[in-house]
């Protein structure tokens, strides 16, 4: 396999080593010492010898020292030939090289060696992960670069390189399309975002571009998908999945993992745009929906017409849990990935409720807030993984945790 860089940015000075690696860090990397010094490693897999380009690199004043694989002399039983013609120079996948049922297993190991952290959770088991419907084709949603008099690509996370893509394997067909009718042509610009959605063939395209030789429209407000049958507007600059079929399946477990019954107030605590709100509402007696982002809550006051035990409440989260009244039987947290805010998680504890789905796309994060919520006297049932995110390190979660 060979993983070499093309070329190097000027403040880039490297040399070759052989490195026995580690295991997985934080970004996907396996760990390996050079020089005695710790070192991360793109493109290898625990236990693997190899030959790596060792990268040190200048940011920002600092120093910073990286390896890349490029060649294997004692690879592990796991890796496979990379499909993407771009794997190594784009750091855009970090696992294309090992096979998908071994991601699994490492995307596990990163969420239990979280929980091990903290004594507080050291009776907590991880699950095996659920995974994804698709391994490659299920992005919706793609955040471009623009460099080169208008070509389109990403940044390699390691030597800040621009690479030009014309197809990237992780996106949709619908992505793709409007990538390839806009390479070359967005000049204007120097950051650009495709959205698209494939059951309703509906995107968007920002910024709005002034090519007319684009033969796309861009500049849309909005556009909509659909979850479990339910159409759902979604703002420019709000979030929503980017794996719409797992999301439909992290949506049906969230709701199996509440064991929701009629007259139970469901409280949804970092709601969105809407979509565990506005799914589960059947489930339930009533729904409290809480949102800080004014573009989310505009979408969610229209996909949620017509549901008549849903009241949605604009503010931060730890803000609007201080001022209500009513106890909830069922919580969903589903912060971003900083986690959530010390007092949202004190105001969870002193209702106790029945039950809480606490979804995360950061498991260190998760851990973190998981011990506030086992030291005020809940209990972790289960930790869930759920592939999101195929050919990357990154993994949701769904916790369940009860109160006594």
């Amino acid at each position: 396999m060979s993983n070499q860089l093309k070329s190097r940015p000027p403040d880039v000075d490297d040399e070759f080593a052989e490195l026995t690696l580690g295991e997985m860090g934080a970004q996907g990397d396996t760990l390996a010492y050079h020089d005695g010094q710790p070192i991360n490693v793109f493109g290898g897999i625990p236990g693997e010898v190899v030959v790596a380009r060792i990268v040190r690199y200048r940011r920002k004043r600092k120093r910073y020292t990286s390896a890349v694989v490029t060649e294997v002399v004692e690879p592990s039983p796991h890796r496979v030939s990379p499909p993407c013609p771009y794997f190594g120079p784009c750091t855009g996948c970090q696992w294309q090289h090992i096979d998908y049922s071994h991601q699994l297993v490492l995307k596990r190991e990163a969420v239990d060696r979280h929980m091990r952290a903290f004594p507080e959770l050291d009776g907590v088991s991880v699950a095996e992960p659920m995974p994804s419907p698709q391994m490659f084709g299920y992005r919706n949603h793609a955040r471009f670069t623009v460099r080169q008099e208008g070509s389109l690509g990403y940044i390699n996370r390691v030597t800040r390189r621009f690479v030009r893509v014309d197809d990237c394997m992780l996106m949709s067909a619908g992505v793709n399309d409007a990538l390839h009718a806009l390479q070359d042509r967005v000049a204007e610009t120097s950051q650009l975002s495709v959205r698209h959605s494939m059951a309703t063939s509906e995107s968007i395209v920002q910024p709005t571009l002034q090519n007319h030789e684009i033969p796309l429209e861009s500049g849309q407000t909005h556009y909509r998908e659909e979850l479990l049958g339910r159409l759902f507007r979604i703002a420019s600059p709000s979030f929503f999945q980017v794996n719409t079929e797992q999301a439909e399946r992290l949506v049906l477990k969230v709701r199996d993992r509440l064991e929701l019954t009629d007259g139970e107030t469901l409280i949804d605590a970092y709601a969105g745009v809407g979509t565990f709100a506005a799914l589960l509402a059947p489930s339930v007696g009533r729904v409290i929906a809480v949102e800080e982002s004014e573009a989310a809550v505009k979408d969610a006051a229209i996909n949620t017409l017509g549901i008549e035990n849903l009241e949605f409440h604009e503010g931060k989260t730890e803000d609007v849990l201080s001022t209500l009244d009513s106890r909830a039987d069922a919580v969903i947290l589903d912060p971003p990935r900083a986690g959530c805010d010390i007092a949202a998680l004190e105001a969870i504890v002193r209702w106790a409720p029945r039950r809480i789905a606490y979804v995360s796309c950061e498991p260190e994060t998760l851990a973190r807030d998981l011990r506030v919520l086992v030291k005020g006297g809940l209990t972790v049932e289960h930790v869930e993984p759920v592939d999101m995110f195929p050919q990357t390190h990154h993994t949701e979660c769904v916790a369940t945790l009860t109160a006594p």
